[in-house]
């Protein structure tokens, strides 16, 4: 049974993914997580097939999907004009194409989802205001001393997992510390009720169906549905100084303006209206560093890999890290053997997710001849099209399914 353990650091999306994964291959799973509250700071979340086709195999899908939205379509406006520039299909045609539902949804929906699926769990415990605060390699795996409100105690693990964010404390057991890097962008956040002033004026000339970008030199904003359609999430980013080491923390959106001027009068409108906006700093973490080390420790999801969110993976990504983990553990003679292999095939992956995302920052944010030249290839590429050169990203399923359909 001792070989059949497995201890996991956060109960994010990550490591609640984590979790599900490994009990459903009969290991023990433990975990732990600093926060004396099981919450979900954060808004809206983006859930593409690659993601809600693992959702399903886990029974999270069917909890979570009342409280999303399936949008038709992802849209490209000009900020300064809202003409529309690019129109990806979803809904249903997605749904044939790569046989799993895109979603939108509140994070804290997604939590709870995975947390009511880890409740009815056996194989899973989830001990709360406990911290890792020392991790000790030996000839069967490493030993965890645990601070549970000043009281140490220690477990044995064959593996364990960080799935502890970007600013992972697990991140330094596994090589140099490496901090993550803040990158010049932050995030302002704020939801809408649909019925609200900022929600009547968004539907005047946005998509209460649809994941809407509006691009603009100096910023870009995304807008999508969330909570069964009764708000709207909307996230703009925009060029920033860093700001302290935390997730978030209300400001003037002054910046924000000043950002977006020269958008179009009734897109500032909504901007003014939709206030507080809440500011997240943008920091990734350089993948190209090591993952895990060969006594089974492991990071996964932020801890590993954290990406600017302009390819709307982050959560994706977590989510395939835990699932295609669990699976390699699985199916190794030792927990820790899994580890290099399952390491290289997600380098791969993530690495070219990530330059996605920027590609995507480069288009959204172009001026000039660039963004010229942006328009007319968006221009000349059908919706089909368009939607073709997602297939590598939204139809991906986990290595060894047989199975096409959930």
């Amino acid at each position: 049974m001792q070989k059949r353990q497995v201890v996991i650091a956060g109960a994010g999306i990550a490591g609640l993914t984590a979790a599900l994964s490994f009990a459903r291959h009969g290991f023990a799973v433990r975990l732990y997580e600093r926060s004396p509250i099981l919450e979900e700071v954060g808004a809206g979340l983006q859930l593409s097939p690659n993601a809600t086709r693992i959702l399903d195999r886990l029974g999270v899908l069917d909890i979570v999907s009342p409280a999303t939205v399936r949008p038709d379509a992802v849209v490209l406006r000009e900020a300064t004009t809202l003409a529309m520039r690019a129109h990806v299909p979803l809904g249903t045609i997605g749904e044939r194409r790569w046989h799993a539902p895109y979603l939108v949804a509140h994070r804290a929906d997604l939590q709870s989802a995975l947390l009511a699926r880890v409740a009815g769990d056996n194989f899973i415990e989830i001990v709360t205001g406990a911290t890792v605060a020392n991790v000790e390699p030996n000839d069967d795996g490493v030993v965890l001393s645990i601070d549970q409100g000043g009281i140490v105690s220690t477990t044995q693990t064959p593996l364990f997992v960080g799935a502890d964010g970007v600013w992972s404390q697990t991140r330094r057991l596994v090589g140099p510390n490496e901090k993550s890097r803040f990158v010049g962008q932050l995030a302002w956040r704020t939801t809408v009720p649909t019925d609200s002033e900022a929600g009547r004026g968004f539907a005047g000339f946005g998509s209460l169906g649809a994941v809407t970008t509006f691009l603009h030199s100096g910023f870009h904003l995304v807008a999508y549905p969330i909570r069964a359609g009764s708000a709207i999430n909307l996230a703009a980013f925009t060029p920033g100084t860093a700001i302290a080491e935390q997730w978030s923390g209300e400001t003037d959106a002054g910046a924000l303006e000043r950002a977006a001027a020269g958008a179009a009068p009734a897109l500032l409108e909504v901007i003014r209206q939709a206030g507080p906006w809440t500011v997240w700093p943008l920091h990734t973490v350089d993948a190209s560093r090591p993952w895990s080390t060969p006594s089974g420790i492991v990071v996964i999801g932020d801890a590993a890999h954290a990406m600017t969110p302009f390819a709307a993976q982050g959560a994706a990504m977590a989510v395939e890290d835990a699932f295609t983990l669990a699976d390699a553990v699985a199916a190794a003679r030792k927990p820790a053997e899994a580890l290099p292999q399952w390491e290289t095939m997600r380098r791969h992956r993530v690495t070219k997710v990530a330059r996605r995302g920027a590609l995507n920052q480069f288009a959204w944010h172009a001026a000039g001849p660039v963004a010229l030249a942006r328009n007319l290839f968006l221009k000349l590429k059908s919706p089909q099209g368009l939607a073709a050169d997602l297939d590598w990203l939204y139809g991906w399923t986990p290595p060894g399914w047989s199975d096409e359909r959930l």
